[in-house]
């Protein structure tokens, strides 16, 4: 199967579906973080390729509610504008690969284009840490949890301030990705 993990710099998704067999490849407009196949530029340069799957994890930091307080701003400044035009040109320019999931956490897309199918949390899948995440799924089956694990904590939220705390905020945990592959590779 012929996966694009759009968005993803970390290569973890890429490598989950690697490692099953498949043909996958990040796209990032920064370099990955793992060797592996992937294109640094801009994900509308390969989104026309025939990819059997998509797994696109859009920037978030204007969308979503984590940063409610900052919205007034982000609306006047057009940050928020363009995160939502991105968000949308994704859903539409991927209406050609039959099976397509985008991954944000609570965002206002929720309203601004449709419920999420699901909202998965990482103590689902063998992690004890909180971050609720959405799921828009084409062609896919709602994800299974793994491994519900106690002791959850938000360790995401309560990051100290640092220059990659944005980066380290939007990895994906393991047991996500490797459900991905998992369960997805239908």
């Amino acid at each position: 199967m012929k996966v694009l993990v759009a968005c993803e710099y970390s290569g973890i998704v890429r490598d989950a579906f690697i490692e099953l067999g498949h043909d996958a490849m990040s796209c990032d407009l920064l370099p990955t973080e793992r060797l592996g196949p992937h294109y640094m530029g801009d994900v509308f340069d390969v989104i026309d390729y025939p990819w059997d799957l998509m797994i696109a994890h859009p920037p978030c930091t204007h969308l979503s509610v984590s940063g409610a307080r900052h919205f007034a701003a982000k609306r006047m400044d057009g940050r928020q504008q363009e995160a939502v035009s991105f968000f949308m040109r994704l859903i539409r320019r991927s209406e050609h690969i039959k099976r397509t999931a985008i991954e944000n956490p609570v965002c206002i897309m929720s309203g601004l284009y449709r419920r999420p199918d699901q909202i998965i949390q990482p103590w689902q899948f063998g992690h004890g840490e909180t971050k609720a995440t959405c799921l828009w799924l084409s062609g896919l089956p709602l994800l299974q949890p793994t491994k519900i694990v106690s002791g959850r904590d938000d360790r995401i939220h309560k990051m100290p301030p640092s220059p990659d705390r944005w980066k380290e905020r939007s990895k994906t945990y393991q047991g996500i990705a490797d459900a991905f592959a998992a369960q997805w590779s239908i």
